[in-house]
């Protein structure tokens, strides 16, 4: 005979350290999966109660204390009702990433990460020690499996929990955004279970997390590999499921569901990785420039759909060599998203720093020269900040802080870049993207070249390939880490290569000052890339 379970998913939005709100989620979570949808069994994500990734907050006792109490709490408070639920474990062999699955005021089970990943932006054996012992339970008479995370790309873990008769595995994660990632998960989730003919129940978290975007996702997929059902992406959710299993089928109700385009993903994780920067660091408003480019007017976009349009400040601060037209399109942007927005010139503090550097000193135009106009804009925003609380949002994006086409303490000042891991032709597609939405950005801005304006008749092509060809070059060398010889046997010009490879070498000093960027690709600027600024390797 089939056996009934009711399982919800529990897509929360945890906020890293803070141990009381996230056990307060957990509770009201439980509480809910019980009263609304009957529930007999509620999934939290991989390391729920701190929230992920805790990082060097797992080296301190009163955090690892505090940790526990809570989840004796938590114990304490689940009744009649099974809780996966994701903490720290300490124990004579060390530290442990593990669930716990309480019933009743008791831990029926408990299950250790065994594969930690130690790559890219995980730092894992920091921390913990891997587990050693497959976790089968049975809830409500269905043998039921436990992994985390990274266990699910590797077999062993799977086959262990199969060994012992499991016929539905529970995953809880903490996997962050990546393009394309939710293709690659549902595909290896396919796999196991048609191989080892299992149900899956797999929670991810959600929410932004510094540069760190988990996008939820969270799906069920039956014991033939289909993806029955999904809790959507990029927002808290509790997602019911009912379900039948016996010894050889499952019988889980199929619900439709359209995968967003790459496009949409991009831009929602955008949007909410900078309200859960803002909110979470107890900040509400953002300033940021707007030039009439394309950089700014995105950011400026994302930032009103983030925090609501009276908690977006835009600044215009034309120099002599803004076009009339530029700050026209900015005006017009900002009318358009109905946010409030002020013109300063930047001229008078120019002339200023050009006559205290002695004309001898500044031969007109340079790069100095330029340099200093976008320092004259972010001296601006920084006291507008300190005026008014908001915290500053750079719009420079990942083409531009690759190769060093930005100013440091000027165009890279701030809290937060938002575009730094978009490539300038993701960034044209998610503006139109957005326009498609609602038409806020200006056709102008959209089909104008793109420039600087810091010099007479400046153009990025100047100095830069196409936007074209240097994003086909980044994604070879920065994503797949390519040699030069490699890129060049593609076709690429090899003058062209070496030059954009020796401008990435030679700016890493430039990145390492700036702000924290929102991360989508495998290999951003940040917690991914750890190169020595005094390096002599070329290649």
């Amino acid at each position: 005979m089939p056996k009934k379970l009711n399982i919800v998913l529990a897509q929360i939005n945890p906020l890293v350290g803070d141990i009381d709100g996230n056990l307060q989620k957990h509770l009201d979570a439980a509480r809910t999966a019980q009263q609304e949808h009957k529930a007999d069994l509620i999934v939290f994500p991989e390391l729920s109660l701190t929230g992920y990734p805790p990082e060097d907050l797992l080296l301190r006792k009163d955090f690892i204390q505090k940790t526990h109490d809570a989840l004796q709490i938590l114990k304490a408070e689940t009744k009649d009702i099974h809780c996966l639920v994701g903490h720290p474990h300490h124990t004579s062999q060390g530290m442990h990433n593990v669930c716990s699955l309480l019933h009743n005021n008791s831990v029926l089970g408990r299950y250790a990460k065994q594969h930690l990943p130690n790559e890219g932006v995980f730092d894992e054996r920091r921390y913990f020690v891997p587990g050693q012992s497959p976790c089968v339970i049975p809830i409500r008479g269905i043998p039921t499996g436990i992994i985390i995370c990274e266990d699910l790309w590797h077999p062993a873990p799977f086959q262990q929990a199969a060994n012992l008769g499991a016929r539905l595995i529970l995953i809880p994660n903490a996997s962050p955004f990546e393009v394309e990632k939710h293709e690659r998960r549902v595909a290896i989730l396919s796999k196991r279970a048609k191989l080892h003919h299992v149900s899956i129940v797999y929670v991810n978290q959600v929410g932004g997390q510094d540069e760190l975007l988990f996008d939820g996702g969270s799906i069920v997929s039956d014991e033939m590999g289909n993806v029955s059902q999904c809790a959507g992406f990029f927002q808290e959710t509790l997602h019911p499921v009912e379900m039948e299993i016996s010894s050889t089928e499952a019988r889980i109700p199929t619900q439709t569901f359209t995968l967003p385009t790459t496009e949409a993903m991009v831009y929602q994780a955008l949007v909410m990785g900078v309200r859960d920067y803002v909110r979470k660091n107890h900040f509400s408003r953002v300033i940021l420039g707007v030039s009439g480019g394309i950089d700014s007017a995105l950011t400026l976009a994302i930032a009103t759909d983030a925090l609501g349009k009276e908690n977006v400040h835009a600044i215009m601060m034309p120099s002599r060599y803004t076009a009339n037209i530029s700050t026209e399109d900015a005006i017009t942007l900002a009318n358009n998203l109905g946010v409030k927005h002020e013109v300063f010139s930047i001229e008078p503090s120019f002339k200023s720093f050009l006559e205290t550097m002695h004309s001898t000193r500044i031969k007109e135009p340079s790069i100095t020269e330029e340099n200093l106009q976008s320092r004259c804009r972010c001296i601006i925003l920084m006291a507008l900040s300190n005026q008014t609380g908001s915290l500053v949002l750079a719009t420079g994006n990942r083409s531009e802080m690759a190769v060093g086409y930005a100013t440091l303490y000027g165009d890279m000042g701030g809290a937060l870049a938002v575009l730094k891991d978009i490539p300038k032709t993701l960034v044209y597609q998610l503006a139109k993207y957005r326009n498609q939405l609602s038409a806020v950005i200006p056709e102008r801005t959209l089909t104008r070249a793109p420039t600087a304006e810091l010099a007479p008749n400046q153009k990025d092509e100047d100095s830069l390939p196409p936007y074209e060809i240097l994003d086909k070059i980044l994604f070879h060398t920065l994503n797949q880490e390519q040699s030069i010889e490699e890129i060049v046997a593609q076709g690429f010009d090899r003058a062209t290569v070496e030059k954009i490879v020796m401008l990435i070498q030679r700016c890493e000093y430039k990145r390492r000052q700036s702000p924290i960027g929102l991360r989508i690709n495998r290999k951003a600027f940040g917690r991914d890339r750890r190169y020595p600024i005094t390096n002599g390797f070329k290649g």
